[in-house]
């Protein structure tokens, strides 16, 4: 024991328990970090399972060098976005030239580089006194005592990961009362059991969206084919019996994925699997062609902006009747027309926005993939330079069918360093980024602007000046969104996120308005929000209602372009009050960039004299024809009159 108190033990001890801390770090800034217990227990088995294999520091210290190198890194990410790296983080590093790197960091980079050399200097000092400490070999009865303990344990957890783990029996009358409730909150229920039932069989995502995100989703993940797992049909095609419940591991991949030093190969091996999914989405449309042009070749400068809104709700809008005047500065634009309705056929991002970007129908949203490309293909055969500017995250669960058609861009950046519902940067950070855009030598340009808009947490989407209506959610990190007691201030934090949203596409149009050339703006939402509504018990979106499916949408043109394009213009007026769904937003935008492509579809362009309304579906038991629907009590529950169509999976 003595020769464990010398200097160089006691270094490499301390050294290894400092790494082993870092998930507390958000305990000093005053922040809870969930599951803490059981990400130090995962630390422990770590530690006795590398320590037990290769039995000394001096043999296994190489191992951590990762974990040593993204330290400056993670304790970044938790001080200013309350979290960890994560699958997007790691994308943002893997796809980031050096040359971004060096821009983005500016005078900072000095400072990064003063860091890196004091950890690589940690690094070699843990190093040379692991070699020096001979004392630290793990030897004899115990250690191969542990080793036999920590593979049982791996075969259990081997066996639950293959064949899945049996459910807890429920009691008779609950199980009858699950079974007869169909609600929305049923569904939503009903998925975060399955949600948490794979996390126990370690099949959930190292993803960064919060509990809540996941939570929101639920709705539309419980369609995820892995759940046959739960079933006991094992990927390796054997049937054997699921595991007993008593055996379930009380683990769950993300605890190891929180936990340090080890769990960033979790992280790792999370972003590879997103990776090589992306990569088979994508091949999957490799060679596809629109054959788009324009159909005279000219280059007169023209800028096409497409704004992708998040959770936004069209009736919170001051100018489309919204008591509050949530949007004072659209409604000075007099080049705006705003489209009173829109709606989308899923509420959810993954699901919704592949249907607004491309022309996947509607009901087949609920597919992964899509073999066609987005129309940034199609603006880039026509001789435009597209850029896709996000200030969403670029990876992870709900994100990669997004990401994916991101790609196709010229140039893309990923804006976001925080995540859904935690502290992130706001809307504004894209500006710069479309200014470089505007200012970029190619006469022909589109520019797609993710945005972070109106999602929770919304007192979290704003600076502290568009805090206006009070009170507010504003300065409360994570608050119970369950609590009906804070309905006033979630619905005022919601009112403030459009507000700033207002300010946010004004100065979009003010750049745009300041290049003199032909410009145009689309934005539109991929859904919209339920807010406890009167006595509707349910927030946020993943349901069946009216507030989620009906989205604001406009479109603002430049006097340069009601010049050259006064037809396209005239029709716009002519058709904004028609019936229209974001399976228009793919034709109408090319349309609007006046491009001609192979089976186009012109009655699908309300910029066309063509145009014809057509049937609009969205996702509530079935397929149910939104025209033909009732909206039932204070959530707008959307209710098919006839029978809703079956849904593809």
């Amino acid at each position: 024991m003595r020769s464990l108190l010398r200097p160089a033990p006691l270094f490499v001890l301390a050294s290894y328990l400092l790494l082993s801390l870092v998930p507390c770090v958000p305990l000093l800034l005053g922040k809870q970090v969930p599951e803490l217990s059981h990400i130090l227990l995962v630390e422990a088995l770590a530690w006795l399972a590398v320590w037990g294999v290769l039995s000394r520091p001096a043999w296994f210290h190489w191992l951590l060098i990762p974990a040593f190198l993204a330290l400056p890194t993670e304790i970044y990410l938790f001080i200013y976005y309350g979290q960890g790296i994560s699958t997007h983080h790691l994308g943002i590093i893997a796809e980031t030239s050096p040359k971004e790197a060096m821009e983005f960091l500016g005078r900072k980079v000095w400072l990064m580089g003063a860091v890196l050399i004091g950890v690589v200097a940690w690094w070699i000092a843990v190093q040379l006194a692991a070699r020096r400490s001979p004392m630290l070999a793990w030897r004899g009865k115990p250690r191969w005592m542990a080793l036999a303990v920590l593979a049982v344990l791996a075969t259990v957890w081997a066996y639950g990961w293959e064949f899945g783990v049996r459910g807890k029996p429920a009691p008779a009358a609950a199980h009858t009362n699950a079974n007869a409730n169909t609600s929305p909150a049923a569904g939503s229920a009903i998925g975060s059991a399955l949600s948490s039932a794979l996390r126990f069989v370690g099949m959930s995502s190292a993803d960064s969206a919060s509990d809540e995100e996941a939570q929101e989703e639920d709705a539309v993940e419980d369609k995820d084919p892995d759940h046959a797992a739960l079933a006991g049909a094992g990927r390796t095609g054997w049937q054997w019996p699921a595991l007993p419940w008593r055996l379930r591991s009380p683990l769950a991949f993300s605890d190891f994925a929180a936990s340090w030093p080890f769990g960033l190969t979790a992280r790792g091996v999370d972003f590879y699997r997103e990776r090589e999914y992306l990569a088979d989405l994508g091949q999957r449309s490799s060679s596809f062609t629109f054959k788009a042009h324009q159909p005279v070749q000219n280059d007169t400068p023209e800028i096409v902006i497409m704004v992708i809104g998040e959770s936004s709700r069209y009736d919170r809008w001051g100018i489309n009747g919204y008591a509050r005047d949530t949007t004072p500065l659209l409604r000075q634009e007099a080049n705006l027309v705003s489209l009173p309705d829109v709606i989308t056929s899923v509420s959810a991002t993954r699901l919704s926005v592949p249907v607004i970007i491309s022309r996947k129908p509607a009901m087949q949203s609920l597919k992964d993939g899509f073999y066609e490309k987005s129309f940034l293909t199609a603006y880039k055969e026509a001789g435009f330079k597209t850029f896709w500017l996000s200030n969403q995250i670029s990876f992870g669960q709900f994100d990669t069918p997004v990401s994916v058609f991101a790609k196709e861009a010229n140039v893309i950046q990923f804006m976001n360093l925080g995540g859904f519902t935690n502290n992130s940067n706001f809307d504004q950070i894209l500006l710069e980024p479309l200014q470089h855009a505007i200012a970029d030598p190619s006469p022909k340009k589109l520019i797609v602007l993710h945005t972070l808009g109106n999602h929770w947490n919304y007192s979290q989407r704003y600076p502290k000046e568009f805090d206006k209506w009070q009170p507010s959610l504003f300065g409360i990190d994570k608050p119970v969104y369950t609590d009906l007691k804070i309905k006033p201030q979630l619905n005022n934090s919601y009112d403030n996120s459009i507000l700033y949203t207002d300010w946010f596409l004004s100065q979009v149009i003010q750049q745009l308005k300041d290049t003199q050339q032909l410009g145009s703006m689309v934005y539109v939402a991929d859904h919209g929000q339920t807010l406890y509504d009167g006595t509707c018990n349910l927030a946020f979106h993943g349901h069946n209602t009216q507030f989620e499916f009906h989205v604001p949408a406009v479109v603002w043109y430049s006097d340069e372009y009601k010049a050259h394009y006064p037809e396209k213009v005239r029709q716009l007026l002519r058709h904004r009050k028609a019936r229209l769904a974001t399976e228009n937003i793919f034709h109408t935008l090319l349309d609007l960039g006046n491009i001609q492509y192979d089976d186009e579809k012109l009655e699908w362009s309300f910029l066309s004299r063509q145009f014809k309304q057509h049937k609009r579906y969205v996702d509530s038991y079935g397929w149910s024809n939104y025209d033909n629907a009732a909206f039932k009590g204070d959530c707008r529950e959307v209710m098919d009159k006839g029978k809703p169509l079956k849904q593809e999976k």
